[in-house]
């Protein structure tokens, strides 16, 4: 079927968080919420009939998990990554985020070093600070708006660590990385016993002739050293479903980490998310093939308005993820005055950049994953609220 991605759905005083917290996040409820990754896109109708089959049968209790719900997983890797995956190694998790968390209490101690490439999406700080251990960066190094690994720096940084949290692909940077750099970190990890988790939750948003490569998909050597997390609900915008799957190298990884969570009594999905997850992975492909084309249309507006009408601020084109990364350096702003300026002038909700790396200044992140109508309004609006600076 032909899906409209214009169509303009409001999303107010429907719990989502993305415009109900607008008022928490930013001290008003009338920015335009381009923050929380989410999408302002109603997902795929065999999801929604899916999930509307098992609402009509008016009985959710405890909710089982069929040999399908994981072969449907192996399926999507096969079919889109050519990555060939043993289900016996897979395990469910509430989230990606929460995998990345568990697996830091697990398998490392208090006081023990995680490695992160900054800038990053925030929670990669908030669930290695949450149990007590200490953030390394390694600082990605950016030069002429592109964005690249500094390995010398990322040797002498990770052999000190327990852990290595990986963004693949990278969140908010919008790289794809290469088979050759995903291999040359994780060679380096194993040199020095780095246990390498890869949070891969935006693989299935890729752009311009780009690639994912899962990390042990590359070797099974590598691939003995690796953790991964993949989710539908970023691709389908099921986030609020909370259900992702993780991959582990081996049953000893598996036991650990599904111990954590059953002493919690937590290892069921809910009854909506087992049906949404399958229905996606098995029937899904057709809605985010055209949603791919509508992101990446998305994101050439974005660069080629700025290009004309805001030169001041200079936006990259992502090839993966449906975030914008946005260089406001040339505004002449602190931090504080950049937050103050997108809210109070230009009424737009959207990420500051120093959330995603703590000595960053002057960037911000912009969530493209609406209707163009919502972009061409925010962008007209952060036009006028830049040209207001001139007079």
């Amino acid at each position: 079927m032909k899906y409209n991605f214009d169509e303009v759905i409001s999303r107010e005083g429907n719990r989502a968080a993305k415009y109900d917290e607008r008022m928490k996040k930013f001290g008003s409820d009338s920015v335009i919420p381009l923050w929380i990754a989410d999408m302002d896109f109603r997902t795929a109708q065999p999801i929604i009939d899916a999930c509307k089959k098992k609402a009509e049968e008016g009985i959710w209790g405890y909710t089982s998990r069929p040999d399908s719900y994981f072969e449907a997983v192996k399926g999507w890797e096969k079919r889109r990554n050519d990555w060939d995956v043993d289900v016996s190694l897979m395990s469910w998790s509430l989230g990606v985020v929460q995998m990345l968390s568990a697996c830091v209490k697990v398998f490392s101690d208090e006081g023990d070093k995680i490695l992160i490439q900054t800038p990053v999406y925030s929670e990669f700080y908030d669930v290695i600070e949450a149990w007590n251990r200490e953030v390394v960066e390694n600082q990605l190094v950016e030069e002429n708006g592109t964005w690249h690994v500094d390995y010398e720096d990322f040797e002498n940084k990770v052999k000190e660590c327990k852990i290595f949290l990986l963004c693949n692909p990278h969140n908010p940077l919008g790289i794809v990385w290469e088979p050759e750099e995903l291999e040359r970190m994780a060679k380096i990890c194993i040199k020095h016993d780095v246990l390498l988790v890869s949070d891969e939750i935006h693989s299935d948003l890729i752009f311009h002739g780009k690639k994912h490569t899962p990390v042990a998909k590359i070797s099974k050597e590598l691939a003995d050293h690796v953790i991964t997390g993949i989710s539908a609900t970023k691709t389908f915008n099921l986030a609020g479903l909370q259900s992702s799957t993780v991959i582990f190298p081996n049953q000893e990884l598996k036991k650990t980490y599904d111990s954590f969570w059953g002493g919690m009594d937590i290892h069921r999905n809910n009854a909506f998310s087992s049906v949404a997850m399958e229905a996606a992975f098995n029937e899904g492909e057709e809605w985010l093939e055209q949603l791919l084309q509508y992101l990446s249309d998305n994101f050439d507006y974005v660069h080629q308005f700025c290009a004309e009408q805001i030169p001041q601020i200079k936006p990259n084109i992502p090839d993966a993820t449906y975030l914008v990364w946005l260089d406001c350096r040339e505004l002449g702003m602190n931090n504080e005055e950049l937050r103050r300026f997108m809210i109070e002038e230009a009424g737009l909700g959207l990420n500051e950049g120093y959330t995603f790396g703590r000595s960053l200044s002057g960037y911000m992140r912009l969530n493209a994953a609406c209707p163009r109508a919502t972009l061409e309004k925010a962008m007209a609006q952060l036009k006028k609220a830049v040209d207001g600076l001139k007079r």
